[in-house]
């Protein structure tokens, strides 16, 4: 039986992982956050130590890593790290430099591309990170490129870590956001970018429910879902 995927791929915030868990849900599929994959390697790199631009040294790390990935009741993904769940220490916001720079490793990418793919084989997913349909899933069924002006992302992410009780400022997530978005187009290997064919998602002044709507409307152009 050949199973379905749905490729979402954008810069960071705009809303990706919240409206891909959301469309797994409506059309019964497996959502796989991939970011929260990396953010985990990120992790791994801070808690050893490690600077996490430093291939050599990352490299090293990946084979004594024990790296996880299983849902809860509720379908939300959970990431593991040496056997412990790590899904919300992933989030914390100095972690998303961390991912950033170790997605920009050749090793890291190459580790975890087959947890990826096999996935994919195994299920019907809706799969979001920033290479999903031009790497990993490059004949996936539907693909989008869902973004967001840069000041309405660092908006949405200001709110959601005042909304997690941590300390932010505007301005410096807004810094953080713009940087993000830099290395991952720059990057030279596999860098964000719209893949061949992918319809475009742009939410900018839109709300979370008619994102939804947008996202949904054109995964049914392409699916018959």
């Amino acid at each position: 039986m050949k199973r379905r995927g749905i490729a979402i791929d954008g810069p960071s915030g705009a809303g990706k992982s919240t409206l891909a868990r959301r469309l797994a849900r409506e059309l019964g599929f497996v959502y796989v956050d991939t970011g929260a994959i990396y953010r985990t390697v990120g992790l791994a790199a801070r808690r050893r130590g490690i600077d996490p631009a430093d291939g050599e040294a990352v490299a090293a790390m990946l084979p004594r890593l024990a790296i996880g990935m299983g849902y809860g009741e509720d379908g939300l993904q959970h990431m593991y790290l040496d056997g412990e769940d790590v899904t919300r220490a992933i989030r914390e916001n100095e972690i998303s430099a961390c991912a950033s720079k170790v997605a920009a490793l050749p090793a890291v990418r190459a580790f975890l591309l087959e947890m990826q793919r096999r996935t994919a084989r195994e299920n019907d997913v809706v799969m979001d990170g920033r290479d999903i349909g031009t790497v990993v899933l490059p004949q996936a069924d539907v693909k989008i490129y869902l973004t967001a002006a840069a000041e309405a992302r660092a908006e949405r992410r200001y709110r959601e870590l005042l909304e997690r009780g941590q300390r932010a400022d505007l301005d410096q997530v807004l810094r953080e956001v713009v940087e993000r978005d830099r290395r991952d187009m720059e990057r030279e290997v596999s860098p964000l970018r719209r893949a061949d064919g992918a319809a475009l998602a742009d939410t900018t002044g839109l709300d979370l429910e008619e994102s939804f709507q947008l996202l949904l409307r054109l995964v049914r152009e392409r699916l018959d879902v």
